[in-house]
């Protein structure tokens, strides 16, 4: 049933002028209260909806649905004299939320809806001038009144929201997450809901709480399919083993430079001059402040007077005297 309803009813898009109604003058904005120039902005610069019914073009019937004729209740005069709840609770502080009637919802939404529509008629009548102070007001009026009903809608409505959620049983998936993403859509179910389809709220809102539940699967299904696990520090890849393999590099040209030095390797003068120019190997700086660096075969020849060959030749004889002492004192240690 819930699929046959109409996505909306009258709406701003039809019942504004499509030039709206530009801000009050500064001097009203000013007499205004912070909470009521973030509403008005909001009515301002958001698009307005209602879902008509024939009810609400009737004659006298603002006073009818809500009870009370539309008088201001302060010097303010941004605020409506408060209806009487269409609930009397005998525990209003109590957990336990009671359950509407059909009658009861029908005259919420009722009401809901009839504040919604002055919004709209004030915003049409205003279109393309700027609103004046008696305007603004009655704006406001309304619009705190679409609020507040709007919030006891939902306030009788969120046990929904924590049925579906344990209806569901979805694993893997945050359980405050879900609520939020429910909460979410029984905001928007009642703003999309007609109550002269005659149909009951829930079966309309559950629904959709359920659609936005497999919203939520399923983007943290395609989470998981790029993120497979958590972030966990614990689990963090370690630098351990090159940290191990620099400690070891730096370990094996000490030990290098300590068997030039001591000559533990029984290297000639050559061989131990080609070791050191090839590698950098000697001890301190150079006289200009600069540190040694490595030589080419070239150069090194040069040095010594013999071919690169040459000079390659007698590197790896010597760096194989350079590795039996060190495998042999590896061995002995």
């Amino acid at each position: 049933m819930a699929d046959n309803q109409p996505p909306v009813g009258k709406t701003a898009a039809s019942d504004v002028a499509p030039v709206g109604p530009k801000p009050p003058g500064r001097s009203v904005v000013d007499s205004l209260a912070d909470e009521d120039r973030i509403l008005l902005m909001q009515i301002l610069s958001e698009k307005q909806e209602y879902m008509d019914h024939p009810d609400l073009a009737k004659r006298g019937a603002e006073a009818r649905i809500f009870g009370v004729e539309a008088t201001f209740a302060d010097k303010r005069g941004t605020r409506f004299v408060r209806p009487e709840s269409v609930v009397h609770e005998k525990h209003p502080l109590r957990s336990r939320v009671p359950t509407l009637t059909a009658e009861q919802e029908r005259l919420l939404f009722m009401r809901f809806n009839c504040a919604r529509r002055r919004v709209c008629m004030i915003l049409e009548k205003a279109a393309g001038r700027r609103l004046t102070a008696d305007e603004t007001r009655k704006l406001l009026a309304w619009g705190h009144r679409a609020l507040s009903t709007r919030s006891e809608i939902v306030r009788f409505n969120l046990p929904l929201v924590l049925a579906m959620a344990k209806r569901t049983r979805l694993s893997g998936i945050d359980y405050n997450e879900l609520i939020s993403e429910g909460n979410v859509a029984l905001l928007r179910s009642v703003e999309k809901f007609d109550v002269g389809r005659g149909f009951k709220f829930s079966t309309y809102a559950c629904r959709a709480i359920l659609k936005s539940f497999s919203r939520v699967a399923m983007r943290t299904s395609r989470y998981r399919g790029q993120f497979p696990c958590e972030y966990d520090p614990s689990m963090e890849r370690s630098d351990y083993i090159e940290r191990k393999r620099e400690t070891q590099k730096s370990d094996c040209v000490d030990e290098i430079k300590r068997i030039l030095i001591e000559n533990s390797a029984d290297l000639n003068d050559v061989e131990r001059t080609v070791i050191r120019e090839r590698f950098a190997l000697g001890v301190g700086i150079l006289p200009d402040g600069s540190e040694r660096q490595p030589k080419t075969l070239e150069q090194v020849g040069v040095l010594i007077g013999v071919t690169k060959e040459r000079v390659r030749q007698i590197q790896n004889k010597a760096l194989k005297k350079i590795r039996l002492a060190l495998e042999t004192e590896y061995l002995v240690a």
